[in-house]
């Protein structure tokens, strides 16, 4: 089992955007076959201002892999994604290995 991060610095004043936006993309990453598990969502309460960090877990890196490009193309995706990337500053992406 993985644990992915997606971890972005938004631009000012753009965390309830951003959340909006995760919410819809939510929703179009279930009608194109994208969401393997439920995201979880989560922003900074201390530290630095406007983040966002959106955590997936996966069976296998290659699990990851598959429903990346799953979502890749879909023009809906490709849409929401645009919007997504106009209210980021940077990102990135953390992933690791659950010990059981």
């Amino acid at each position: 089992m993985i644990v992915v991060r997606n971890v972005f610095q938004l631009k000012f004043g753009k965390a309830r955007d951003a959340i909006a936006l995760w919410k819809e993309g939510r929703e179009i990453a279930r009608r194109v076959g994208g969401e393997t598990s439920p995201p979880r969502a989560m922003t900074d309460l201390v530290g630095k201002f406007y983040t966002l960090v959106i955590e997936n877990q996966y069976p296998s890196v290659g699990d990851m892999e598959r429903e990346a490009e799953q979502m890749r193309g879909k023009d809906e995706w490709e849409a929401w994604y645009r919007k997504f990337t106009g209210i980021v500053e940077s990102g990135y992406r953390e992933i690791f290995t659950v010990l059981e």
